[in-house]
Formats: C-alpha cells, structure tokens, sequence
C-alpha cells in the first residue's frame, strides 16, 4: 500500500506509467528509438512519498538506522514543504476490500490466481484488511493521521459485475459512501480506475488486455465512474503500472499468469512471453487514450 506524493498541477486524469520492465525498454528502443530516448528518467512522486515517509514515521525499537531516520525528520515540519504538496496514502480495491463474494461482487483475475495454489503462503484478498466494512473507521485513522488525500481503486468486478452493461446498487453505494466519508473530513479523494484486478468475466469471454475489444469496456467503465463520482473526484488514475500489466504475460509473476518458456517463473498452461506483453500494454495505452478522451470532452470542467 504505497503512499503517494506531489498533488498534479492540475485537476484530471493522469495514466501512472513505468517505463522499468526490460521488455518493454527493449521495445521503445527497437520500435520508436528516438522518443525513447528523450524520456528523462526521474524521481517518481511515490518513491519520493515513500522516502518522505520513512523520515516521518517513528522508528521501530532498537533501530539504529531507523533511529538516524527519525533524528533527521526533527529538522522537517509541514511548513518544509510547499503549499501544494499532498501528504496521502494509497491502496489497491483487492489489497483492502475484501468481501469477495458479498453484495454482488464478481471475480477477478486476482481471486482466480491466489486461490489456485500461486500465493506462497496460501493467502488470498477474500478477507484483506476488511475495508469494505470498517472503511469508515480506516478514514477516522486517516483524519487522525493527519493525510490530506487518500488514493484507492475501485472494483470493476464489485462496480460491474459483467464487466459491462447493468451497475451494481450496492457497489455504488459502497464507493459513494466512502467517498463522502473522506471528504466529510477534509481528505480528497484520488481514484484509480485499474489496479491489475480484470473482472474474471472479460478474461474467460475474450482474454481480457489481449484482445482489442477492452477498449471499448474499459472506456464505458470509466464512464460510469466519471458520472457516478465526478462531483466529488477530481483527481483520477487509468491505469496502475502498466509496465506490470505487461509482466503479467511475460514472467506469469501475477494474474492471469500467462506466459511461455524460458521466461515464465510458474508452469504456465498458455502464453506467449515473445510477443503478449506487448500486444497487452499496446491495448492498454489504446484504453487509456480512450478514457483520456472521454474525460476531456465530457467531463473536465471549463
């Protein structure tokens, strides 16, 4: 559950991309060398968040590094930092929610993989921190906390169960009810619409990010999300890490494990490591173009 940083300089939507994954450097040098290598490569706003926060938090007992850390935050206080900069947390629907089969919700590519034997130690997101019931007491530690933003995702299995078409009441109300719960105290809401959680119901119809067809889903989805919780959210996020979507079908490392010798870390049952990471971050690119779009045309304030 990675904290976040640098509010954009803007209300809207921005796509959280990671040009790390080799195959895909590989890729930009091979395909289109000369944007390549204009990308500067940066300190990412959540690795500086990250930092931030270990200077901030007490050390653990016995420490000695830790200790260090915490006599160094003795020098920094709020006013450090300049007036825009957002001190937030962040979470992932399938990391914190739970309740995988309550109140309609559908399954996803993350129920599919963990309860088939991958996880290490057996774990799974069934229960998870429980955020779907205790959310209201998650945002009174944020507000005692002192965080002035929360980014979270949201379910398209829980939002959309079919991944297209009829929206769930009780997943809009949950979302709603959350929402109005942060910003009844004072933290803005940042939303991810895709946390590498594909309703399981588009994986098994038509391979999911493989096919071009998750366009179209995936703009309709964003759609809901805009007209469902744009009054109150202004700070959105397509997708996160791509650059992980596109693993998923290299190493098989996460759902829907997909890929092919030498390079799958698991036996995979099907998968083309050569060539499905990138026809996936391709389609993935060509949804997040979409939902841009939409946002812009139909949704951002004048």
């Amino acid at each position: 559950h990675r904290p976040f940083s640098h509010e954009p300089p803007w209300p809207g939507v921005v796509g959280a991309v990671y040009l790390t994954a080799p195959w895909i450097q590989r890729g930009l040098e091979g395909s289109d060398k000369g944007r390549a290598e204009e990308r500067t490569p940066t300190m990412g706003g959540s690795d500086l968040a990250a930092l931030l926060l270990l200077l901030l938090l007490p050390p653990p007992q016995g420490s000695s590094f830790a200790s260090s850390l915490a006599s160094s935050s003795a020098e920094f206080g709020r006013d450090d930092f300049p007036p825009g900069f957002v001190f937030g947390a962040g979470t992932s629907a399938y990391q914190v929610e739970g309740a995988v089969d309550e109140d309609g919700r559908s399954p996803c590519g993350w129920d599919i993989f963990t309860h088939s034997g991958k996880m290490i130690d057996g774990s799974t997101g069934d229960v998870a921190a429980d955020g779907y019931h205790k959310y209201k007491e998650d945002v009174k530690l944020m507000s005692e906390t002192g965080l002035e933003a929360y980014r979270f995702s949201i379910s398209w299995s829980r939002l959309i169960p079919n991944g297209r078409g009829a929206v769930n009441p009780k997943g809009l109300i949950y979302y709603n009810n959350l929402i109005n719960e942060l910003v009844q105290h004072g933290i803005q809401p940042h939303v991810t619409l895709y946390h590498l959680d594909l309703p399981q119901v588009l994986e098994d119809e038509y391979t999911g990010w493989l096919s071009p067809r998750i366009v179209d889903d995936f703009r309709a989805y964003a759609d809901v999300c805009f007209r469902e919780f744009g009054d109150r959210v202004s700070h959105w996020t397509t997708l996160n890490e791509p650059n992980i979507l596109g693993v998923s079908y290299d190493n098989g490392f996460f759902p829907p494990s997909r890929c092919s010798y030498p390079f799958g870390i698991y036996n995979c049952t099907a998968g083309n490591s050569t060539v499905e990471p990138y026809i996936v971050v391709h389609n993935a690119l060509l949804a997040h173009a979409a939902v841009v779009e939409l946002y812009r045309t139909k949704y951002q304030p004048v």
